[in-house]
């Protein structure tokens, strides 16, 4: 196969990736190898890649891509998240924009928008990991809201319904103004804001008090939820408001006289030491009022506007009616004083706007009986976290787990399957069929257009929760070939922001629906941000499209740059120079590929000495390498690993063998040593591949003669072996002289092509000497018992090596040099005998710091002993 001169990742990328699919090497079936599955966080449907998932679709590609090569079974299961209130929100959009108001279709035809929009813009996001070489099971790509996946979701609502873990009721949730729905106290973000303090005149109701005040003063920061107000509290053990008890005051503008209630929830220290009681419109409040069984008046329409309870400001959105009544209060002469105050503010995470605690019928998954063995798992690392610094997180939410709000005042989603009856009362049916059968026990005469179904539809979470299960069909045929072979699932790698949402409820599941943990790892991805640590978004405007990067550095350059400064679970601060390294480093695998297969191969000449030794050395380091490598993908320090194979590369195969081993110019290379060399190529190709697939498979192609069907992906990952530790730490001696005598070379400026001698002083290994030789360019090495006066010497540990300069020397240069040098090392040596010589220091100091202080002197006092010399040397 021709190898270009330059590589051309686009020609190469598609050429292979086509070639991957068309020979299904990505496609997996039950059989009798160890399975390793992965199933993708899925994306949502209408969605285009940014760099987090680029990130973590990179993370589990080499997982799956290691796990193949191993000989496993490997299945990622790709798919896609129907993501309810970010997908209805853009379908309503585009009606709008088309002049149609939702409110005006019927849910059946806005589903058929909904579906349209889904079909055109679905699925590209699949496509472009493809770009990125995702190896997913393509042919097993599920969607949470197609044919299987929501019959599970159905099946499961009725399944929790019937074990009375699912219930309906009004309870205060978090609505999103903006989605008109409510959404998950996990789905709220809080943020500091600066805002205002209001403190309103509440007239006292008659009789008011002799001589006193005719008024209280009540402190809030939402002056437009007083509509809402049904009383106000006081502490019953606060003095200064305690000539209130048992009376009434009138809500200003409303005019609606409300009792004055006592209660120790009022903090005494905070504002007036009264408390405005809202019942629909704030937590507390609403706790408050249960207790004093107090009903709540809901002020506000779905919108955020004020509804007719807001009187003259009824129409009018939340915020604007804050100004005005400000405005209005003052002038009424109801306002005593505005003070800047900050508070934390709720958002919604999908809407972005400020979230308004409102009363709602609702329906909700109790929580706290699921919580348990989803907990237990994770303290007993039966499922183990990476970083494990995320179980301290996982625990406090556990612990304090409330239940779960699974209804969405949404179209676009599952339909709850709850009908109700014309009577009153509801039954819940996997089908409207199945629900007319629930409601003949109640009233035989019933038909089906008697029955009504629910408006809502379940939490999105509602269905991505049963995931690695359902992609598996799991739920529908629980007994089923697949879900049977490929579950548990292996890994799962995610955000952190989502322990709560997805990866705490899957576990949940996994122990509800199979009675066993849903997956045995789960690898947490930090955030990817700017070099500012800005988190990267389209609104800071900080983040590079992934497909333009990808065109740019190739899509092995930029996984490589993703993984190069990306921990687990610590934040990813992103330079698109970390892409450039990448694509570098496809430069030099390439550009060291054409040197070796460039190089005439001979089969008449002997193998040179100094080639036994390189290839007898590279094989352990090599050994060595992959035992690192193993160890560090079981701790899951990924980015690690790969800096392991990238030094494996750069620096002991390419700046080392290849150069101890390259013949003389235009002249051939020996056949064993050649062959040896295209086998270690091959190795570090296989290492390689899970990094950076379509670089290797390009090479791993041309490296030999292949067969229509060959791939790396699937040829095995080179096997762990055992390594002679000793040869590697003489081998870094041999390092170590020939960076010496390189050093001297730049220091006198002696040409790499005139030899030099090497006199060696000291007790020394001689069986590298042919190595030495070749990569230092030396005419002999040879042991002396005195130093020549012109050589220039440096010290391998304790031994001494030395090249006799001859002529290449500036005697009184050298001599000022060597003066100026011993000097120094005079001075640190003084410094290091002195803290030796501290008693406290050696008595407390741990034992190796205390070692370690001695060596140091050792050292110095051999370089001094051995430039004395040299200057003796030259002073003759």
């Amino acid at each position: 196969m021709e190898i270009a001169s330059k590589y051309n990742p686009a020609e190469v990328e598609d050429k292979w990736y086509k070639y991957w699919l068309e020979k299904k090497f990505f496609h997996s079936e039950p059989d009798s190898r160890e399975p390793y599955t992965i199933v993708i966080p899925p994306p949502n449907v209408t969605g285009v890649l940014h760099m987090g998932h680029m990130l973590n679709n990179t993370i589990q590609d080499i997982l799956v891509r290691r796990a193949r090569m191993q000989g496993k079974n490997a299945c990622w299961v790709p798919g896609t998240d129907h993501a309810s209130i970010a997908t209805e929100a853009k379908v309503v959009a585009k009606l709008a924009s088309e002049g149609i108001n939702k409110n005006d279709l019927t849910r059946e035809e806005f589903l058929k928008h909904a579906w349209d929009w889904t079909h055109k813009h679905g699925g590209i996001i699949l496509e472009q990991l493809k770009k990125l070489g995702a190896s997913c099971d393509w042919d097993r790509t599920c969607f949470t809201m197609d044919e299987k996946r929501s019959e599970s979701v159905i099946k499961v609502f009725v399944d929790l319904y019937n074990k009375g873990l699912i219930y309906r009721g009004i309870r205060m949730v978090n609505w999103d103004p903006a989605a008109k729905t409510a959404v998950s106290d996990e789905e709220v973000i809080h943020k500091e804001e600066h805002g205002k303090l209001y403190y309103v005149r509440y007239e006292i109701a008659p009789p008011t008090p002799q001589g006193g005040s005719t008024y209280i003063v009540v402190a809030t920061t939402r002056p437009e939820t007083i509509f809402g107000d049904i009383a106000v509290c006081i502490n019953p053990n606060d003095p200064k408001t305690a000539h209130m008890k048992g009376k009434k005051v009138i809500v200003p503008i409303a005019n609606r006289v409300v009792p004055i209630i006592e209660d120790e929830y009022v903090d005494m220290e905070f504002g007036t030491g009264f408390l405005k009681v809202t019942p629909a419109h704030d937590v507390n409040d609403y706790m408050l009022g249960q207790k004093h069984n107090l009903e709540g008046i809901d002020i506000l329409n779905d919108d955020g506007t004020l509804n007719e309870h807001g009187l003259q400001y009824a129409g009018m959105d939340r915020f604007e009616v804050r100004k005005k009544i400000e405005k209005d209060l003052d002038e009424l002469g109801l306002l005593e004083k505005v003070e800047a105050y900050t508070n934390s503010v709720g958002y919604s995470e999908r809407t972005h706007v400020p979230i308004e605690p409102k009363l709602s019928m609702q329906w909700f998954l109790k929580m706290e009986n699921l919580a348990k063995p989803a907990l237990d798992a994770v303290e007993s690392d039966t499922i183990k976290f990476h970083p494990a610094k995320f179980k301290n997180m996982y625990r406090h939410w556990m612990e304090n787990i409330k239940d779960w709000n699974i209804s969405r005042q949404l179209w676009w989603g599952h339909q709850i399957p709850a009908y109700y009856l014309p009577e009153g009362g509801f039954v819940v049916g996997e089908t409207p069929e199945k629900a007319l059968e629930e409601a003949h026990k109640i009233n035989p005469n019933l038909k089906m257009e008697d029955l009504r179904q629910d408006e809502d539809c379940l939490d999105t979470w509602f269905s991505s929760w049963l995931w690695p299960i359902s992609v598996f069909d799991g739920i529908n045929n629980p007994d089923n070939e697949d879900i049977s072979y490929y579950y548990p699932t292996n890994d799962l790698v995610t955000a952190p922001e989502i322990i709560f949402f997805w990866v705490a409820r899957m576990i949940m599941a996994g122990y509800e629906y199979r009675g066993e943990a849903c997956f045995h790892n789960v690898y947490f991805t930090g955030i990817v941000r700017d070099k500012q640590g800005r988190k990267m978004s389209k609104s800071l405007g900080n983040s590079p499209d992934p497909i333009e990067l990808m065109e740019k550095y190739g899509a092995d350059g930029v996984r490589m740059g993703m993984l190069l400064t990306s921990p687990a679970g610590n934040d990813l601060p992103f330079d698109e120079g970390l892409c450039e390294q990448g694509r570098n480093f496809n430069n030099k695998i390439w550009n060291a590929f054409r040197l070796v297969k460039g190089w005439e191969v001979s089969d008449s000449i002997a193998q040179p000495e100094s080639a036994k030794i390189a290839i007898d050395w590279f094989e352990n380091v090599l050994a060595k390498t992959l035992g690192e490598m193993d160890d560090l993908f079981g701790k899951y320090r990924l980015s690690e690993a790969l800096m392991a194979v990238y030094k494996l590369f750069w620096d002991e195969f390419s700046s080392w063998y290849l150069e101890m081993v390259k013949p003389a110019y235009q002249q051939p290379i020996d056949r064993k040593t050649y062959e040896a060399t295209l086998g270690f190529f091959d190795s570090l190709l296989r290492l390689l591949h899970p990094f950076m697939p379509f670089i290797t498979e390009e090479l791993w192609q041309a490296l030999t003669e292949r067969k229509d069907g060959e791939s790396i992906m699937i040829s095995a990952m080179p096997k762990d072996i055992t390594f002679d530790s000793s040869l590697l730490d003489a081998f870094e001696k041999v390092k170590e002289t020939i960076a010496g005598v390189r050093t001297i070379r730049l220091q006198k400026n002696i040409p790499n092509k005139e030899q030099l001698g090497l006199d060696v002083i000291g007790e020394y290994n001689n069986a590298f000497d042919s190595v030495i030789a070749k990569m230092a360019n030396l005419s002999e090495i040879k042991s002396v018992s005195e130093k020549d006066a012109t050589a220039a010497s440096f010290l391998v540990g304790t031994t001494e090596f030395s090249v006799p300069l001859g002529n290449n020397i500036d005697i009184e240069a050298e001599l000022k040099k060597l003066n100026e040098e011993l000097i120094y090392l005079e001075g640190f040596l003084k410094s290091v005998a002195k803290k030796l010589s501290n008693e406290k220091f050696v008595a407390n100091a741990k034992p190796e710091i205390v070692e370690n202080e001695r060596k140091k002197q050792a050292d110095a006092e051999s370089k001094i002993k051995t430039i004395k010399e040299s200057i003796a040397n030259l002073s003759k």
